[in-house]
């Protein structure tokens, strides 16, 4: 890979209960690149996206962020560090309006008002809706608020699981658009997708998953081009997903 990594995990192990999900992963994320993580269902891609924010604690190995060992770390201080998370599920407070839930996940102080207005060009919805109750939003909606609550401060990397996942074709733009402007930005983002319209678009390099541990990486590219390979790695083709 071409540039040095931004985060390394190294040998990561994670049980939930009584299952080994995460069987050793070695995984590199390149600063300054979209990084996919791709794979079956069950192959344990957002048990390794909890892992890393300390969600749930690998009981081997070690997770990396900018040179610093955060696998110990509290996950509030992991986010403080400079990682931001999107939640398969959005996690916002349907109880409190947009602009409470910005204003929550900015943690380092109050929101910079150019950053606001560009999220708000990016998702002009939440402009919109800014004093309405994040539960009224359509999934849509809710989805664009749980990315932006992410984007609220700039990030050195972003982990997003599956953001596009059930959306209209038109919102799935608006989503691939944002994440191509932190992509932009200079930011990195590992980036779980099911979508490979999306993937490809936006994925510099790819990292396949299959029973809990890394079984290919490359470019994006590479993947995107042979069809066997997809075959081999994932049992289906891409091309026609």
């Amino acid at each position: 890979m071409s540039s040095e990594p931004i985060l390394e995990l190294v040998g990561v192990s994670t049980d939930i209960g009584q299952y080994h999900i995460l069987r050793g992963v070695d995984l590199n994320v390149p600063a300054n690149t979209v990084t996919m993580l791709l794979g079956r269902n069950g192959a344990g891609k957002t048990t390794t996206l909890r892992s890393i924010m300390g969600h749930w604690r690998c009981h081997e190995g070690r997770i990396f962020f900018d040179g610093v060992d955060i696998t110990k770390m509290p996950t509030a201080e992991i986010a403080r560090a400079g990682i931001g998370y999107v939640p398969e599920h959005m996690g916002i407070f349907s109880d409190l309006t947009v602009e409470e839930n910005m204003r929550l996940a900015a943690i380092q102080g109050p929101i910079d008002s150019a950053r606001l207005d560009w999220i708000f060009g990016v998702f002009p919805a939440l402009k919109t809706f800014w004093r309405s109750a994040a539960g009224t939003l359509s999934g849509g909606q809710k989805q664009m608020l749980s990315i932006a609550r992410a984007m609220i401060e700039e990030r050195k990397l972003y982990l997003i699981d599956e953001p596009t996942k059930g959306l209209a074709p038109a919102i799935v733009t608006t989503m691939a658009r944002a994440l191509n402007d932190l992509k932009r930005q200079g930011a990195a983002i590992l980036l779980v997708e099911q979508n490979f319209a999306v993937a490809q678009a936006l994925g510099d390099y790819s990292d396949v998953m299959d029973d809990g541990r890394i079984v290919w990486s490359g470019a994006m590219s590479r993947l995107s081009e042979n069809a066997e390979l997809q075959q081999k790695l994932m049992g289906l083709s891409l091309a026609g997903s």
